[in-house]
């Protein structure tokens, strides 16, 4: 059966890997949390007064599909210091939800703000729910939609003041993340939406297909190297040279096998090495996987924790019964139970995730880069293509 581990000991033996096969950098660590299986948003709901206590009841109430919200009193006998609940919650919430005046949200927020890219969404409803205002992160972090949630289900105004909302047009960083796309470069979303604001057609370009109508004053092409906004898995080796936003499907799925007791840095490498040659984003990777052999390998561990995800495993009947064509080895079955570790755990991961996300069709899952060696490490990639729609 297949499980995720995050505990750092040593373990067994498993897939042996041949010659480096190429040069190159590792891939840099800071990656973003697994999107393996869809989880719950979390909001964390604060309130200053009764009022404003059943005005956040009613909110915590009505919070849309796939959100949980936790109300906390900033008020009364027991109340919770406003900048302990805030520095508690701002770097760990989906959402921040303030029911009261917005000076307070304000002055609560202003020491932890980070980025765009980092930031929750920060809503403030006051206390008797008449508006709704998204006060921070009102497209990537999704504020305004959620803003825009709550003040349907509760009855109140929403107050949303980013001028591609106001003027009616496409938001670039909004769109992607109902996409579920990364934004490789958070400072050229302004260049895109600039653009549009100004009435010029920005250029579209995608390897997957896009369903709908494009909107207005978007434009599709065809070649990406001509595209305003690029979406792709893929590095673009033209890109220091030009100022396109890039998203990025994060759909990717890293295999990987390893002798036993294989050190972090040599994985590292290896995956690194494997992503130049497959010319893949390391933004793109989603998962990694192997077998269970390899739930307790120390070195792998790491490499998994640092690139912020968990390490998914199979059993070696689990990943026999995969199919597609892989690199055989007697030996690697001999270890292990099955004739392949890091192509058949890589592909099997890909439609998981295909099929826990409902991003894609699971049959749809391909490899990208097949067994890769370098130093005791074997790395293959699988790939599922998005379903995108306008």
């Amino acid at each position: 059966m297949n499980s995720t581990r995050h505990i750092s000991t040593p373990a067994t033996d498993p897939e042996t890997a041949p010659a480096a096969l190429d040069a190159g950098t590792a891939s840099p660590s800071g990656a973003t949390a697994s999107a393996e299986a869809p989880c719950r948003k979390t909001a964390a709901i604060i309130c200053f007064t009764e009022a404003g206590f059943q005005t956040a009841c009613a909110i915590a109430a009505s919070l849309p599909q796939g959100w949980r919200g936790g109300i906390t009193r900033g008020f009364g006998a027991g109340k919770v210091k406003l900048a302990d609940w805030t520095a508690q919650h701002f770097p760990t919430a989906d959402a921040l939800v303030f029911v009261g005046a917005t000076g307070i949200a304000v002055r609560a927020i202003a020491a932890h703000v980070v980025s765009k890219a980092a930031d929750p969404a920060v809503v403030v409803v006051d206390e008797r729910g008449q508006w709704s205002i998204p006060l921070l992160s009102g497209h990537l972090g999704g504020a305004n939609e959620l803003a825009l949630a709550l003040a349907q289900s509760i009855g109140a105004t929403p107050v949303v003041t980013t001028a591609t909302d106001i003027n009616g047009l496409w938001a670039v960083d909004s769109w992607a993340r109902s996409q579920g796309l990364l934004v490789r470069e958070i400072d050229r979303i302004k260049l895109v939406s600039g653009k549009i604001l100004r009435g010029e057609a920005v250029k579209v370009a995608s390897d997957s297909p896009i369903e709908g109508t494009a909107p207005k004053l978007v434009q599709l092409e065809s070649d990406l190297r001509q595209a305003d906004v690029a979406i792709s898995p893929r590095l673009d080796a033209e890109d220091g040279a030009l100022a396109r936003l890039h998203l990025v499907p994060r759909l990717l799925v890293a295999g990987i096998g390893c002798r036993r007791n294989t050190c972090f840095s040599a994985i590292q490498e290896a995956f690194g090495m494997a992503m130049r040659q497959a010319g893949m984003d390391p933004l793109a990777l989603a998962a990694v996987h192997s077998i269970d052999l390899k739930a307790e390998e120390a070195g792998l561990l790491e490499f998994c924790e640092r690139m912020g995800l968990g390490l998914r495993t199979h059993t070696a009947d689990e990943l026999a019964v995969v199919p597609g064509d892989f690199s055989a080895s007697d030996f690697v079955k001999k270890t292990t139970g099955v004739d392949n570790v890091c192509e058949r755990s890589a592909l099997l991961g890909a439609r998981q995730l295909a099929e826990a996300t409902q991003s894609s069709c699971p049959q749809d899952a391909r490899l990208v880069l097949g067994k890769f060696a370098q130093n005791g490490v074997t790395v293959a990639l699988a790939y599922v293509q998005p379903r995108l729609a306008w």
